[in-house]
C-alpha cells in the first residue's frame, strides 16, 4: 500500500492507519492528485479489517496550507477558473470522505494549518496539535472565501462576530485559541504520540459504536431534538442486537476489560 502513493505514505501499525501528507518542499499544500491520494487512503483504512482508528498528518514543518497553487487547475488564466469545480471535485469529496468514514480520523497538526487545509483539519474527529501552531483561514488576502466546509464549523463554534473577523482580517488563531472554542481536543508537543494513544484508546472500543456516536452526533447538527431523539432510538436498537454489546456487558459485570470484535 505504501507504494502505492506519490504524495503520501500510508501504513498500519497498532491497529491504526497512519496517512502523512509528504509534500513538505511546498508546506504540504495539496495539488489534485494528493487530494486524491488522501481519499483513496481513507478508504482502504474504511476497508481494513485491522483497523479500527486513521491518524492525518503532514511531514515537516506545516500540517496543510490548502491549495497548491502552482497547480494548473487554479491558474486564474484570461478567462478567470471555475473554483467552484476544483471544489466539487477535489476539495468537497476528501472533506467528505474524512467526515463519513466509518473510522474514527485523528488529526495530528503538527505545524502551520492554512486556507482549506483548516477545513482537512476540522474534518477530523478528534483533532491534537502542537503548542502555538497558527491556523490561518486568509481566503480574503487572495480575493476569496472560506470554503470546504470551513464557515459552518466555524460559525457554530465561534459565533457570527468572530468567524467574519476571522475570515475577514486573516489573523491567524493559535492551538490555544483553537482550543479555548472548543475546536480542538488536545496540545501537545508531540502531536503525532499524542494522536497514536488516542490510537490505542479506540482500539479497545467497539467499532459499531464509534460509527454511530460519530454519525449521530454529526447529524444533530442539522436536526432538530426530536429527529436526533428518533435516530439515538435507531442506534441502540441496532446496537443492542450486537456480539459487541454482549461482550461489553458480559466484561462489565465480570469486571474485566471487553474484546470487541466488531460483530
Amino acid at each position: 500500500m505504501a507504494g502505492a502513493f506519490k504524495y503520501l505514505t500510508y501504513k498500519e501499525e497498532n491497529r491504526t492507519a497512519l496517512i502523512t501528507v509528504n509534500r513538505p518542499e511546498v508546506y504540504n499544500a495539496l495539488n489534485a492528485e494528493a487530494k486524491m491520494e488522501i481519499v483513496q487512503a481513507v478508504r482502504e483504512a474504511n476497508k481494513s479489517p485491522d483497523v479500527r482508528s486513521i491518524i492525518l498528518t503532514g511531514e515537516g514543518k506545516a500540517f496543510c496550507t490548502g491549495q497548491d497553487l502552482n497547480d494548473r487547475s487554479v491558474q486564474a488564466n484570461n478567462g478567470g477558473v471555475d473554483l467552484g469545480q476544483t471544489l466539487q471535485t477535489e476539495w468537497n469529496p476528501l472533506v467528505n470522505a474524512i467526515r463519513e468514514s466509518n473510522k474514527i480520523v485523528i488529526a495530528a497538526v503538527n505545524g502551520v494549518c492554512a486556507g482549506a487545509g483548516i477545513s482537512v483539519a476540522i474534518a477530523c474527529d478528534l483533532i491534537v496539535a502542537k503548542p502555538g501552531v497558527k491556523f490561518m483561514g486568509a481566503f480574503s488576502k487572495l480575493g476569496l472565501a472560506p470554503d470546504a466546509g470551513s464557515t459552518y464549523i466555524f460559525s457554530r463554534a465561534l459565533g457570527y462576530h468572530k468567524t467574519m473577523e476571522f475570515f475577514l482580517f486573516g489573523k491567524p488563531m493559535t492551538s490555544e485559541e483553537m482550543m479555548d472554542a472548543g475546536l480542538i481536543n488536545k496540545i501537545d508537543e508531540d502531536a503525532l504520540g499524542a494522536a497514536s494513544l488516542l490510537g490505542l484508546e479506540l482500539a479497545k472500543l467497539s467499532p459499531g459504536s464509534m460509527a454511530m456516536i460519530k454519525k449521530n452526533i454529526k447529524a444533530s447538527l442539522d436536526s432538530t431534538f426530536a429527529e436526533s431523539m428518533e435516530r439515538e432510538t435507531y442506534a441502540q436498537r441496532f446496537l443492542g442486537n450486537s456480539a459487541d454489546y454482549k461482550e461489553g456487558l458480559s466484561a462489565f459485570l465480570a469486571k474485566r476489560e471487553p474484546n470487541f470484535t466488531g460483530m
